[in-house]
């Protein structure tokens, strides 16, 4: 397999609720929480095309247009796909609608960036989380 091959890149949000809690998921199937996003299909013109698509079927929410910001471009060992790397571009985005699990999403949970109370993808773990901690909303 090539270099290229063994590359995910993704998109991914961070959502924060009032009392400064981010939201992770957990795909089915999957034993590790991540940020809600995902790949690139061919008909999204740009990374946040691609986030608010993602958005919408996973979660059932819609991106508020303007108050996507970039986080961080980060690389870590992906979660679910053995001898794979995710190479993401993360935002910090507001949604509006009700948030609920959808596709292939099986749960929800908001957690304190600080001490999180669910087993953590290593790219959330170790780039995202740290970024949020003590990080004004």
């Amino acid at each position: 397999m090539s270099d290229g091959a063994r590359i995910i890149r993704i998109v991914a949000a961070v959502i924060r609720n009032e009392a400064g809690r981010s939201l992770l998921v957990r795909k089915r199937g999957a034993t590790m929480f991540q940020q809600p996003g995902g790949k690139r299909d061919p008909g999204d013109a740009d990374e946040l095309a691609t986030l608010a698509r993602e958005l919408r079927e996973e979660l059932g929410c819609e991106l508020v247009a303007g108050s996507a910001r970039l986080l961080c471009h980060c690389s870590a060992s992906a979660a679910n796909e053995p001898d794979r790397r995710v190479e993401a571009a993360v935002y910090t985005v507001n949604v509006r609608g009700e948030i609920a699990a959808r596709a292939e999403i099986e749960e929800l949970c908001w957690i304190d960036p600080a001490a999180p109370n669910v087993p953590v993808a290593r790219l959330s773990r170790e780039h995202i989380l740290p970024l949020l901690r003590g990080a004004s909303m």
